[in-house]
Order: C-alpha cells, then structure tokens, then sequence
C-alpha cells in the first residue's frame, strides 16, 4: 500500500472511532448506555455487555460501571433482567413499562430488587466474557476497583440460575421462556412454537416502538400481541420456571452460555479459585457436547432450536434456518467436523456468507419467510456478526474473518451505525447511533485479531488500553 493510501485508510479509521465514541458517548445515562435514545430508552442486558466490550477501548472504568449498574438490578434468585428501567423515562416512553412487568410486587417471590424497577425476564448471556474482556482492557485499574471479586459472586448466580431454573429438558442446557429472552425477538424461528399462544388484544395496549420504527420494519400485530401474553402470563405466575406455553432450548442462546462459561473459569483462575476453575471449564465442554447432541443437525449442517412444547417428550427441533444455529461456532471445543459443516452453511445459499451478502443475514437468505428489512426476520445485525468473525477466527478460517471483519467496519461507517441492516445492500434500518452497533464496531478496529488469546494468560491485556487516545472521553 502507497503512502497516500496509508493515510487515506488512517483517516477512515480515525474518522469511523470518532464517529463510534461519540454514538456511544450520546447515548450515555450517566451510569449506563442506552441502545437508542427514542427507541429504547432504558438499559439493555445484552446491549450493555456488547456495549461494554466496545467501551472498554475509550474507557476501561465506564465499561466497568455500565457491567456494575446491571448488576445491581440483578434478582436474589440470580436472574440479571433484560431491561432496567430509568425513572426518569416517562412511562409511555416504552411499552411494556414498569407498570407492565410490576417487578417489585409481582417479582418479590423470586428475589426481584425493590430500589428498582425491571422487566422479569432475560436476555442471552453474555456478562461473564464481557467482564472478563473489560478487565484485560486495564487489569491495574480492575484490582484496584476489585472489578472481578465483586462481579464473580454476580455471574455464578446468574448461571447457576440458568443451568438449574432454567433446565427444562432435563439435558443440562437452559430453556427461554420468551422469544425477547433469546434476543433474536422476531424470528421466523419462533413462528411454530408461538402459534399455540392467543395474542393479547392489540386494543389492550399501545406500541410505543412504532412512534419510532417503520412498521414495515417492526413486528406484526399478530407477532406482538403473543409477545404481550407470554410476558403477561409469566407475570401473574410472579415469575416462577416450570410452567408456559413456550420453552426452547436455543443454540445461541446456550453458546453464548458456554462461552461464558469458559470466561468465568478464567475469571475464577484469576481470583485464585483455581478448583472452581477447573471444574467449570469441564462443564463447559461437557455442556458443549449436550449442545451437539440435542441440537445439531448432521444432514443440514447447522443447529436448530429445540421447541420443548411440541410433539412427545423431549419436544422436536425447529426446522428453520436463523443466524442462531450459527452461532456455536465461538466454542472452542466443538468437534471440528461440526465447525467445518457450519462454515460450510455458513457460505453457502442459505446465508451467503462471502458471497451475495455483505453480512450474515438473520435468517435464511432462502426462507419463504425472508423479508430484508423486518426485525430479525432477514436484516443483518452487528452483534451476530461480531460473534461469527469470532468464531471464523477461532476455528482456523483468518481469511473469512477478515473479510467479515471489513464488511463489519465498512457498513458500521456507511450505515451510521445502524441498529441493523439490509443483508444484500447494508442500507440501514431502525435505529441510528445504536449503542451495540458503535461500541462493536470500536471492538473490531481497536482489538488485535493477530494477537487475540482467550486464555488468562496470553498476551497483555494493557495492550487494548493504550491503543487508542482517550481525549474528550471522559471515564465519569
């Protein structure tokens, strides 16, 4: 590369973190980050952990308190909630709203924190690696805070509660309870097992998303109405596991446990508790084996959720496609020829990676149910493909990491870092300025794919903090 190149891909970068920090640094509370200002004006679960591994680039300390402020709306029977509401949000801001989930009366059973106000259910652990990564982004800073022996306690009680209360199939792996617990809200994925669910009158209530949202882009009716009677439902039960109409074992969902998993066994050896460590990291493993075992499917190369409700005893699998079944690629112990088989869908027509898509859709490029732009039923989304460069990386495949990695940063630019995308084309859709969007973006420029180690002893972990210039960024 000339020199005039060199300086014009400088400036891009430059130009491209700028634009990151400040999407991140306006969507700042004062003590988290929202996904979006109109859209989703509370804390996240998910988003935050994203968020923070994005952070920790810019600010190793507000990383640190946007993990920190999650946790402490975490439940005492160890659930962490997938919202936290800010007070100061007016109420019809967002639908379902405090006054929905009545977490502090009809949560009080299950340990629900009475100083603030949650919804009841979660969202897909990703809390332990995000904890882990931050601490590496400044480990003098983390001892000094004593970050991780005040998260460690946190994050095992948030897995054992997922590993016990959530064991609905008996097998080991955690049950959702919801489609908005998986993440993935929308997809075609969860059309079977919530047709056996009479949705809410729509008259019943009011969509604060479509104030905001296209609503070509946003659920149907139909789809939002179930939404409201699951969360209902599982609410007047105060939130107790057991029961409901909807359970399903969920490959994304239960990767990105296992990845935690291993993060938290390197938290452990970190503190010391090596015995803990070494017993959690086998689990790990073992539980990546039950993963093989109840959710993959040899002959279409790819892992398909487990509907528990449907069908006799251990329920059936889900025969549709979704950028999920993808995701357990970021285990380091699947067996290689499950890795390889992935890659292999993974470019080929149903998802199109290196090939017709600029990025992963979220689902099948082929589904009779594909739309580009509706959420989660085909557009692109950031997080998924963050993980899915990962896990490229981690099984051997550096070229198709690379790739994913230059369509990652060059559509987060040209979208402005939209909430998702259009898989074909990256035009953007939903949000703008999205909080996960910009701090994973950051990731992927800051964080070195050569040097990237996952054992708690590999290279430095100073090296992510001194990257960058932190000026106009401030920590608190």
């Amino acid at each position: 590369m000339g020199r005039t190149a060199q300086l014009t891909a400088r400036r891009v970068t430059t130009s491209l973190r700028e634009r990151a920090a400040e999407a991140l640094r306006a969507n700042w509370t004062g003590t988290s980050t929202v996904p979006s200002r109109q859209l989703y004006p509370h804390q996240w679960s998910w988003d935050s952990a994203f968020i923070a591994i994005g952070l920790r680039h810019l600010s190793p300390l507000r990383a640190q308190l946007e993990l920190e402020t999650l946790f402490r709306a975490q439940w005492g029977d160890g659930r962490v909630p997938h919202i936290v509401f800010n007070p100061a949000v007016p109420l019809d801001a967002y639908f379902p709203s405090p006054d929905f989930w009545r977490s502090t009366t009809a949560g009080r059973a299950a340990g629900a924190p009475g100083a603030v106000q949650t919804s009841g259910i979660v969202q897909p652990p990703v809390h332990a690696l995000a904890v882990w990564l931050v601490h590496r982004a400044d480990p003098g800073l983390s001892r000094a805070r004593s970050f991780l022996a005040r998260a460690h306690p946190r994050l095992a009680a948030w897995h054992r509660y997922l590993l016990d209360r959530r064991d609905a199939g008996g097998a080991g792996l955690a049950s959702v309870v919801h489609p908005w617990e998986q993440g993935m809200d929308n997809s075609p994925c969860w059309d079977a097992p919530l047709s056996r669910v009479t949705p809410t009158d729509p008259a019943a209530y009011r969509r604060a998303d479509l104030d905001h949202g296209a609503p070509e882009d946003r659920p149907t009716d139909l789809d939002y109405g179930r939404y409201v009677r699951l969360a209902a439902a599982y609410r007047d039960r105060r939130y107790a596991d057991g029961a409901g109409e909807f359970a399903v074992e969920d490959p994304s969902f239960n990767a990105l446990l296992i990845s935690s998993e291993y993060a938290l066994a390197r938290i452990e050896a970190e503190l010391g508790l090596h015995e803990a460590s070494s017993a959690r990291e086998a689990r790990a493993q073992a539980l990546t084996w039950t993963l093989v075992e109840r959710l993959w499917d040899p002959a279409e190369g790819l892992f398909f959720s487990r509907d528990l409700r449907s069908g006799h005893g251990d329920g059936e699998l889900v025969p549709e496609r979704g950028v999920g079944g993808l995701v357990p690629l970021i285990l380091p112990a699947l067996p290689h020829r499950v890795a390889t088989a992935l890659v292999r869908t993974a470019c080929g027509p149903h998802f199109g990676l290196g090939g017709p898509a600029r990025l992963v859709p979220s689902y099948d490029l082929t589904g009779s149910a594909f739309d580009p732009r509706r959420y989660w039923r085909g557009p692109a989304w950031f997080n998924t493909n963050w993980l899915l460069e990962r896990g490229l990386r981690l099984h051997g495949e550096r070229a198709r990491a690379d790739g994913l990695r230059r369509a990652l940063l060059d559509v987060a630019g040209e979208s402005g870092f939209a909430e998702y995308v259009d898989p074909y084309t990256g035009r953007g859709c939903g949000a703008r300025g999205f909080g996960w969007s910009a701090a994973l973006a950051l990731d992927l420029l800051l964080d070195d794919p050569a040097g990237r180690d996952e054992e708690p002893h590999g290279r430095s972990a100073d090296v992510a903090s001194v990257a960058v210039k932190r000026e106009g960024f401030r920590d608190v």
